[in-house]
């Protein structure tokens, strides 16, 4: 399946998570990406919208190759199969690099709006799409620890790998692709995937 752009893909998500339309849910997307995803899902079930600010953590040598997450707070999660074979300093290098734009995405999107409160509520996590699944596995721990009464992950595609790995930690993934179809790359699967800007983030935020 080909989505023309994160917009249609949040449009179709929300249709087959029509159930939870006024239902005691917050959709929380990850930024970038996730936010016009989240934001259709959200304007088309009212419900509210949230941010979990978490930012992929690359090889120090292939920084698009992912190898683990950290979110605003500091708490990381990696594969350690591939963590083992980095100089721990270049490691440490890539954490605080990416652990400080996680915060300082936290403070820009948010402009001083306290987290939406979790506890008792479905946290419905949304993302463009997911590659190897360790962002969305640490929104999960996120969603967790502020005690959400249940998680419902909400993507357009994923590989059958990380579908597996997500529901193994308790998670309904819902998603509009069967996985077995992932074409390798969650861009393949639109046809205008640009990156979402700052400035994008915030008016969806602001309209929500």
């Amino acid at each position: 399946m080909i989505f023309k752009n994160r917009s249609e893909a949040g449009e179709l998500l929300a249709e087959r998570l029509s159930k939870y339309r006024g239902k005691k849910a917050v959709v929380l997307a990850l930024p970038r990406g996730g936010v016009p995803v989240g934001y259709e899902i959200a304007k088309i079930l009212k419900l509210a919208l949230d941010i979990i600010p978490i930012r992929k953590i690359g090889h120090p040598l292939s920084p698009e190759f992912a190898i683990g997450a950290i979110d605003e707070h500091g708490h990381t999660i990696f594969d350690e199969t591939e963590t083992s074979r980095i100089d721990p300093a270049l490691l440490e290098a890539e954490k605080k690099r990416e652990g400080a734009e996680a915060k300082r995405r936290a403070i820009l999107y948010r402009r001083g709006r306290p987290p939406l409160p979790l506890t008792g509520k479905i946290a419905i996590l949304v993302d463009d799409g997911i590659a190897t699944g360790l962002t969305m596995k640490l929104a999960v721990m996120a969603a967790r620890k502020k005690d959400a009464k249940s998680i419902i992950i909400a993507v357009p595609v994923s590989p059958r790998e990380a579908v597996t790995e997500l529901e193994d930690m308790g998670a309904d993934v819902v998603t509009l692709e069967p996985p077995e179809d992932f074409l390798g790359a969650v861009g393949e699967h639109y046809i205008e995937f640009d990156q979402v800007t700052d400035t994008a983030v915030i008016s969806l935020l602001n309209a929500s």
